[in-house]
């Protein structure tokens, strides 16, 4: 685990694990426009809170329709530690020829200024986009710290956040690149 104090007493902290299982106040789906269980991160989210996101999910589509990318959603928690989920939805990898960074910084800056909208202090987010997405971790990675970094310093509430990463190479880039990112002036 690698935690790094920011300012206005603000924590990141990077650690391998299971995002289902984070005692957060919130946790982040990497989601899809449509807010359906895929696989990956999504599908674990969802077989863990049960059908209750689901439903929640279908409702918020049915009235205000697809998800934009780079934008966020919040539902309840269902069966999950965590009291919410907030559906972010990333940016598909097209070599970065279609804003793919602002998407994705956007998406995790959403999905922050939500759950400060509802008065959440931490927040557990994946790796957005680097699965099925295809966005390469060793560079969504600073992208998506930058707009943490940046959230946080506007954030009334929101004081912690966790990037929980399943697997150790994921990790490990994400640990090298928040050292980087973090120890510059």
């Amino acid at each position: 685990m690698t935690r790094m104090e920011i300012d206005q007493g603000h924590a990141i902290i990077v650690r391998r694990g299971d995002i289902t299982t984070a005692a957060t106040d919130a946790i982040v789906n990497a989601a899809n426009e449509w807010l359906t269980p895929g696989g990956g991160v999504s599908g674990a989210i969802h077989r863990a809170g049960g059908p209750a996101i689901a439903e929640e999910c279908r409702a918020f589509v049915a009235e205000h329709g697809a998800l934009a990318v780079g934008s966020a959603a919040i539902t309840t928690g269902g069966a999950l530690p965590s009291r919410y989920v907030i559906h972010a939805v990333g940016p598909v990898w097209h070599h970065g020829r279609h804003n793919e960074a602002e998407l994705l910084g956007a998406a995790y800056r959403s999905a922050i200024d939500i759950a400060d909208e509802y008065g959440l202090v931490s927040v557990a987010f994946p790796s957005i986009s680097t699965g099925v997405f295809g966005y390469p971790v060793e560079l969504a990675a600073p992208v998506a710290l930058e707009a943490i970094i940046d959230a946080l310093s506007h954030a009334v509430h929101v004081r912690e956040v966790e990037i929980v990463l399943f697997d150790e190479t994921s990790y490990a880039t994400w640990a090298d690149v928040a050292s980087d990112v973090l120890e510059r002036p």
